[in-house]
């Protein structure tokens, strides 16, 4: 029931911001843009919009959201109430996939995919991974300039191999590379096995990590948990 709650009021809290609204613009100013381009590039174009936008949409304003509650002494009430850092971390994660699943599929049926199963899988992978990261460093930063500077070396490690495994430039091995395997998701095709136990296994890493990064904001904020 508390995480129903924390979910629920994480999209409502995202209405109200015009998380929503942004993203209806911007999914059609994507789709504009991939209808304007010839047919044979829509797949992999399509693959780099959701998984630079959507898919890690959790990185780029986990630090704005978490600010926000900060600035509203959101996490001083959380921190003496039942809610658990699991809770707070899942319900965040679970609002802003929902977000990202609509705008991917939007995306991907403009350009024609094959597999959109498969394509919404990754898009999942990608933003449960992306918005952990956020969160992990979200709770640590005091600014926006804060966060903008903390992602930067993510962003640097995630997009540039995952933009370079789609067009086949690194070695074969690279793609047991996570992010590498969350893209080759996005574009629709199969990741290996070991590739995709090694996303599943980072994924639950950076679930623990952003746990216990919630729980050190709480605490520095005036709260423990017994």
């Amino acid at each position: 029931m508390r995480l129903k709650r924390l979910f629920l009021l994480d999209m409502r809290f995202q209405a109200k911001y015009g998380f929503y609204f942004l993203y209806a613009i911007l999914t059609a100013i994507y789709t504009i843009v991939l209808f304007a381009l010839p047919e044979h590039w829509r797949g992999k174009a399509a693959a780099i919009l959701i998984f630079s936008d959507p898919a890690s949409m959790g990185l780029f304003f986990m630090g704005a959201i978490v600010l926000l509650e900060k600035s509203q002494h959101t996490p001083c009430v959380l921190a003496v109430s039942p809610v658990r850092a699991a809770e707070y971390v899942i319900a965040k994660v679970g609002s802003l996939s929902v977000v990202s699943l609509a705008v991917a599929a939007a995306l991907a049926l403009a350009a024609g995919v094959d597999d959109l199963p498969m394509v919404l899988s990754g898009t999942l992978l990608s933003s449960v991974i992306f918005t952990l990261f956020g969160i992990m460093i979200a709770a640590q930063i005091g600014s926006l300039n804060q966060f903008i500077l903390w992602t930067v070396p993510v962003e640097a490690a995630c997009f540039v191999p995952a933009v370079l495994h789609l067009f086949k430039v690194t070695p074969a091995w690279c793609g047991y590379y996570p992010v590498n395997v969350c893209m080759d998701m996005v574009s629709g095709h199969y990741p290996s096995a070991a590739g995709f136990f090694l996303a599943a296994a980072m994924t639950a890493l950076l679930f623990v990590r952003s746990r216990f990064c919630v729980l050190q904001m709480w605490e520095r904020m005036g709260g423990v948990k017994l």
